[in-house]
Parts: C-alpha cells; sequence; structure tokens
C-alpha cells in the first residue's frame, strides 16, 4: 500500500472516530472500514491479526454500549458544541497520554469548559457531573473502543 492510500485509510479511520461524536454517524463503522480496507489491501499476518483484533474490540463496544444506559445530550444541559469539544481533548488526551488521557481529557475538557460558560467552580462541576451520567461513559466506551482500534493500525503500519 503506498504512502497516498495509507494517508486515506487514516483520514477515514479519523473521521469514523469524530464521528462518535456526532450522532447518527457509526464511528465505529466507519473505523471497522478503514481497517478492512486497508488489511485487504495489505494481505499480510500483520494486517489480518490487526483487523481480528480490531473486529473484536468493536464487537465488543457494541455489546457494552447495549448494555449502558442510552445517551441523551438535550436533558444534560450542556450545550451540544462543549459536548462536541470534551470529546475533541478525549482524542487529544488519548495521543498527548495513551490510554488514560482519553477520560482526562474529556472530563477535563468538559469542566474547563463549562467552568468559561457558567463562571463558576460550582456551577462548572454540577454541569460536569449531569453530563457525564447523561452521556459521558456510553460515549467514552465508544471512543476509547474507536481510539484503541486507530491505536492498533497506527503501530502496525510503522512495525510493517
Amino acid at each position: 500500500m503506498n504512502i497516498g492510500q495509507l494517508i486515506v485509510v487514516g483520514i477515514v479511520m479519523l473521521l469514523g472516530v469524530l464521528g462518535v461524536l456526532v450522532p447518527g454517524i457509526p464511528g465505529p463503522l466507519v473505523v471497522w472500514a478503514g481497517l478492512l480496507w486497508w488489511a485487504t489491501t495489505e494481505r499480510s499476518s500483520l494486517a489480518w491479526t490487526v483487523l481480528m483484533a480490531g473486529t473484536g474490540v468493536l464487537l465488543l463496544n457494541q455489546v457494552l454500549t447495549w448494555l449502558l444506559p442510552p445517551r441523551n445530550p438535550r436533558e444534560a444541559g450542556a450545550p451540544y458544541r462543549t459536548l462536541v469539544l470534551a470529546g475533541l481533548a478525549a482524542i487529544a488526551g488519548f495521543f498527548l497520554l495513551p490510554v488514560i488521557g482519553c477520560p482526562l481529557g474529556a472530563v477535563g475538557g468538559l469542566y474547563a469548559l463549562e467552568r468559561v460558560r457558567l463562571g463558576s467552580h460550582g456551577g462548572a462541576w454540577a454541569s460536569t457531573r449531569t453530563v457525564l451520567r447523561a452521556v459521558g461513559l456510553s460515549v467514552l466506551v465508544e471512543l476509547f473502543a474507536c481510539l484503541l482500534v486507530l491505536g492498533a493500525w497506527v503501530g502496525a503500519v510503522i512495525a510493517g
């Protein structure tokens, strides 16, 4: 696979990760489609192993998402823009501090945005807790699964 195709596959997978933050876009499915495209083009044992592991992670993600309560951002009180920016902070946190940076970035970003919007620590913390209860866990599980698959793909591209 040439560098141009790898870049396009990476863009597709990043769009899938961002799709987790947008209701109605099947983020994990888009990530898996990018991984499938890469594996069928690459045709190496490493590519097939990453595809099988990624498929397992994304299937486990679907089971966990079904078991968690449904997300309803409108009842949480925070503007949708705040939720999207907190999700972007989670993505940045994952790459800055692998694995634990995702939830830290999400919660920290959400609190900081709510602090700016509401102006007080008490109001921002109460709003952050409410949002986390309403949407946080299911979104974080889905986002973490997609980022884990993306990270495995990046590692396989670098290694192979």
